[in-house]
C-alpha cells in the first residue's frame, strides 16, 4: 500500500519571531500518525508573499496531504486566503453560506459586525468551504492532481474542531490508508553510539517495512521500531519478534517501553518486591525525591527524604563522621556512602540513595571540577557507588544526577544479594 505523506504549513511572523509557539504541528502530527499518514515536513513560514506561494509548491511536489495553519485573519498581514486562490488560478468570492455563519457567530455573542468581519465569509471560489463552528475564520478544502489541501485557523481550539470534525473522517474516504505501529524500547545508562554500535548487526538485518529512530534525551535514549503495512496485528507481532530478538543484547540498559518513566520503572520494582526506599540529596536538592514523588501510589514503598545541603546536617541528622568530611570532603565517594547507609537507617529503609556533588557554576576546584558528582546506594549488605563527571550546567547537573541515582537503584535491585 502507497505511503500517504503529509506535510504541515504553519503561516505567520509571530511564529518565527518566537512570540507563540507552534503546539498546533505538534498536535496535528500526532494526530495523523494514528491514522497511518507519514508527516514528511513541517514548515514554518512568515507573512511574506514569495516565501508563502513557495512553502505552497514545495509541499505540492512531496506530499499528498498539505495541511496549513495561520493567516487565515480579516486584517491586510492574514495573507493565507488570498494566496491559496492565486495559487489555485481562482478569485475569492462571497460564500453566503460563510457570511451568514460569521454573521450569526457575532451575534451570538452580541458583538458588532464590521466589513471586515464580513469578509471572513468570502473565500477562493475553487474552495470547499468548510463551517469553523467555534470561531470566525472558516477551513478551506482543495483538491488537484491528487493531492488534498486543508486551510484552518491558527487559534489551537478551532484548529482541533475542523481537524476532527472534517478533516480526520475526510481522509479515509479519498485516500487508501494504511496502518502504522510504533513501540518504544526505553534505555537508560548508555550512551546513543555505543548502544547503535551494540546492536548494528540488528539494526542492518530489520525487515525493510520495520524501521528503527533513535531518539536520545536526558540521560536516555529510546529506540523506536516503526512498523508499515495493512494489517495492525501482523504488526505488532512482527515487531514483537524483533523486540525478542535485541532485548537479550541490551537487556541490561532496558527500563521500560513507550510512554513508561525511569521513576515508574523504579517504583514497579519496589512495590512487586515489597522493598522500601529513602533519599539523601545534597547536590540534587530533593529532584530525585520529586521523580519518586510523581508516581502515584509511590507511598507504598517511599519513606521519605533528607536534604542536608550543609555539612552539619550530612552530620547530625545522618551520622556522617566529621572526620570523613575533614579527611575526604562532602563532595567524596566515602561521604556518600555514609549518607546512604545513614538515611537507610533513619527511615527505616530497604534501600538508601544518595548525592552529593558540585553542581555550578561555581564552588569547582582543579580536584573536583563543576559537575563533579558521587552518588550512592545502600542495601543490607552491600554497598554501591558511581562518579559521575557532568557539564557545566547547573539544572543538567542536577537533572542528570536524578536519572543517574534512580538507575544506580535499579542496577542494584538486580544484585542476588540485594
Amino acid at each position: 500500500m502507497k505511503l500517504v505523506r503529509a506535510e504541515i504549513i504553519a503561516i505567520g511572523d509571530e511564529l518565527l519571531y518566537g512570540q507563540i509557539m507552534d503546539t498546533n504541528s505538534h498536535w496535528i502530527s500526532q494526530e495523523l500518525d494514528l491514522v497511518g499518514v507519514k508527516v514528511v515536513r513541517k514548515t514554518t513560514v512568515g507573512d511574506n508573499r514569495a516565501d508563502i506561494l513557495a512553502a505552497f509548491a514545495a509541499a505540492e511536489e512531496r506530499a499528498d496531504l498539505i495541511l496549513i495553519t495561520g493567516g487565515l485573519g480579516p486584517t491586510q498581514d492574514d495573507l493565507t486566503k488570498p494566496l491559496l486562490a492565486e495559487y489555485f488560478g481562482c478569485e475569492v468570492v462571497e460564500f453566503p453560506q460563510a457570511v451568514e455563519a460569521v454573521t450569526s457567530f457575532f451575534k451570538r455573542r452580541g458583538r458588532e459586525m464590521t466589513p471586515l468581519n464580513i469578509l471572513q465569509g468570502h473565500l477562493p471560489s475553487c474552495c470547499t468551504y468548510v463551517p469553523n463552528e467555534v470561531g470566525t475564520a472558516p477551513g478551506m478544502w482543495f483538491e488537484r492532481g491528487g493531492k488534498y489541501w486543508m486551510s484552518m485557523p491558527g487559534v489551537p481550539h478551532e484548529m482541533k474542531k475542523l481537524m476532527k470534525d472534517f478533516v480526520l473522517p475526510t481522509l479515509p474516504k479519498v485516500v487508501a490508508l494504511p496502518v502504522i505501529y510504533h513501540k518504544v524500547i526505553k534505555t537508560v545508562g548508555i550512551g546513543e553510539s555505543w548502544l547503535a554500535d551494540l546492536i548494528k548487526d540488528w539494526e542492518n538485518n530489520l525487515p525493510e517495512h520495520i524501521r528503527l529512530a533513535y531518539l536520545p534525551s536526558l540521560g536516555h535514549v529510546k529506540l523506536r521500531l516503526t512498523a508499515f503495512g495493512d494489517n495492525l496485528k501482523t504488526l505488532e507481532q512482527e515487531v514483537e519478534v524483533q523486540i525478542r530478538l535485541v532485548i537479550p543484547i541490551i537487556d541490561k540498559y532496558v527500563y521500560g517501553f513507550n510512554s513508561e518513566t525511569l521513576e515508574t520503572a523504579i517504583g514497579k520494582l519496589l512495590k512487586n518486591a515489597g522493598k522500601t526506599l529513602a533519599l539523601a540529596e545534597s547536590c540534587s536538592g530533593g529532584y530525585v525525591s520529586h521523580l519518586v514523588t510523581t508516581v502515584p501510589g509511590s507511598s507504598a514503598y517511599f519513606q521519605g527524604s533528607v536534604v542536608p545541603y550543609h555539612n552539619q546536617f550530612k552530620e547530625s541528622v545522618l551520622g556522617v563522621k566529621s572526620k570523613t568530611l575533614e579527611t575526604f570532603g562532602a563532595v567524596s565517594e566515602e561521604t556518600v556512602q555514609e549518607m546512604a547507609a545513614g538515611v537507610r537507617k533513619l527511615f527505616n529503609a530497604d534501600f538508601g540513595l544518595s548525592s552529593s556533588g558540585v553542581a555550578g557554576p561555581d564552588g569547582g576546584s582543579e580536584e573536583k571540577p563543576v559537575g563533579t558528582v558521587w552518588i550512592a546506594c545502600a542495601g543490607e549488605d552491600f554497598m554501591e557507588t558511581r562518579k559521575l563527571q557532568l557539564t557545566q550546567d547547573r539544572m543538567l547537573n542536577i537533572q542528570l544526577t536524578g536519572v543517574a541515582v534512580l538507575n544506580l537503584l535499579r542496577m542494584c535491585f538486580s544484585r542476588k544479594d540485594k
